[in-house]
């Protein structure tokens, strides 16, 4: 279910391989305490850079929800700051592969544990072993409640995963919109884009860099996650 698709790193024209290696290493700290910085942006929430420092700290301790916070009030007050939507594009990021992290630890758990009432269920023989195994019968409900908790948690974990691949792509939209002609952020947008399911968008994306960068070592790559996400986005369009 969960769509991880980032693409190897090269080294060519594009730059992809710095820019995915050094993805999550951001600014150096100010040295304030972040209590110190949640003080300073309380009091005047309009000091753009006392957001960007309030990220900062936050980053370096892992915070990772409230670094998107700070993040996103910095970047509503300097939208064209490449550099800050980038590294807000990176913590959604690393938000989704925390959330893939709890989808694939539930889908684990699932698997390895037995339902409770397995152990003392009747003879399958009889007729009360029968509707015991029969899922539309009777039905364990210590052994329910345990698949339903599980299935909670994928579910949970999933849709967080989602939302967050969704918001790195948005944020990859807009520096889109600022820098048009940059084929590193053409082909994180389609990674983007396709772990967020917008099937259309990652098409988009990866033929602008291929048009971008088309002897990119990571060409080959790009062209055969296109190849499988074409027949996908035709039969989206035959079934409308």
């Amino acid at each position: 279910m969960l769509g991880f698709v980032l693409l190897g790193v090269g080294s060519g024209s594009t730059g992809v391989s710095d820019v995915l290696q050094n993805m999550f290493n951001f600014g150096s700290s100010s040295g304030t305490s972040v209590s110190g910085l949640q003080k300073k942006t309380a009091s005047n929430p309009n000091d753009a850079n006392a957001w960007r420092d309030l990220a900062t700290a936050l980053e370096q301790k892992s915070r990772t929800q409230e670094a998107i916070t700070a993040l996103q009030r910095y970047s509503a007050l300097r939208p064209k700051d490449q550099s800050a939507l980038e590294e807000l594009a990176g913590q959604y990021s690393s938000l989704a592969t925390t959330y893939a992290n709890d989808y694939t630890t539930a889908q684990a758990e699932a698997s390895v544990q037995a339902p409770p009432g397995a152990t003392f269920a009747p003879p399958s023989t009889t007729p009360f072993g029968k509707a015991f195994a029969d899922p539309a019968a009777l039905k364990d409900p210590i052994s329910a409640a345990v698949q339903t908790q599980s299935s909670t948690k994928q579910t949970t974990a999933y849709t967080k995963y989602q939302q967050a691949q969704k918001n790195a792509e948005q944020t990859y939209q807009k520096l889109a919109a600022l820098t048009p002609n940059d084929a590193t952020i053409q082909i994180q947008l389609g990674q983007a884009a396709q772990s967020a399911g917008d099937t259309a968008a990652a098409i988009a994306a990866y033929k602008a860099f291929l048009k971008l960068a088309p002897t990119d070592p990571l060409a080959p790559q790009v062209k055969q996650a296109l190849k499988a996400l074409q027949p996908t986005a035709s039969s989206s369009t035959t079934g409308k």
